[in-house]
């Protein structure tokens, strides 16, 4: 569904990613994990558009997406999440959700006017998926609470619905269960393993071992911008690269 060849990005004269290459499955948790400054979020925020990479090719169901623009992709099916929360604190957690639903006729204010029961039937429907998605990962009965209010897990199941609101393909996850609860972090598993059974596709980093052994097959090692490894988590575990890469000389 996504590849990564040869992806590169400088920041001056360190290299975040130096030739970095990866795949991610259709239907697949693809783990992707590796030590501090490794260039993990630097790969979402390429995938995601946030940066541009300096070199390498990136295509997404097999089309070239270097160059788009994080709407033009969001619009293709691939959306990402941050590692901390960004919630609109202010608007409650169905407002939120409302935000992030697509092509809405009531955004132009002229239609407003002139195609008022559009504009309704629109927000209508927009408001019986958010509440199905609110219900599913059980924060509707806090719909009308300002997201603020939230906990740092339920934030993250709502940037999770959030990004459902758009109908994605792929879904990049980044450290998900960062911060929250041990609660939390196995409704967000829970969630995350619920969503892959019907159909959708994530690519997750992720610093908790016993959430990457639950959910991720692949697993890809990064280590200094560049890919190390992949294989299933007993295989990564096991490779003395990667113990190295963790913790310095093995012996």
């Amino acid at each position: 569904m996504l590849s990564a060849d040869k992806i590169s990005k400088s920041f001056g004269g360190f290299h975040a990613l130096n030739e970095c290459s990866l795949q991610i499955r259709a239907g697949s948790i693809t783990g992707i994990i590796g030590p501090n400054g490794a260039g993990k979020s630097t790969l979402f925020n390429v995938f995601g558009a946030l940066m541009p990479p300096d070199a390498g090719a990136i295509r997404f169901q097999d089309r070239n997406i270097r160059g788009l623009r994080s709407d033009q992709l969001a619009r293709l099916g691939l959306v990402r999440t941050f590692q901390i929360s960004r919630e609109l604190g202010e608007l409650t957690v169905l407002e939120n959700m409302l935000l992030a639903s697509p092509a809405q006729s009531g955004d132009s204010v002229w239609r407003n006017f002139l195609m008022p029961k559009r504009v309704r039937n629109e927000q209508s429907v927009a408001i019986v998926r958010a509440k199905r998605l609110l219900q599913e990962v059980n924060l509707w009965l806090l719909a009308n609470e300002p997201a603020r209010n939230l906990s740092g897990g339920q934030k993250k199941l709502l940037e999770i619905s959030r990004a459902l609101m758009l109908d994605p393909k792929l879904i990049l996850l980044d450290e998900p269960t960062a911060g929250v609860s041990p609660l939390m972090s196995k409704a967000l598993a829970e969630t995350i393993t619920k969503l892959r059974a019907g159909g959708l596709t994530f690519a997750i980093i992720e610093h908790d071992m016993d959430v990457v052994a639950q959910l991720c097959s692949p697993i890809y090692v990064l280590a200094e911008g560049r890919t190390l490894m992949s294989g299933t988590f007993n295989e990564v575990v096991s490779n003395r690269d990667v113990m190295r890469a963790y913790l310095g000389k093995v012996t």
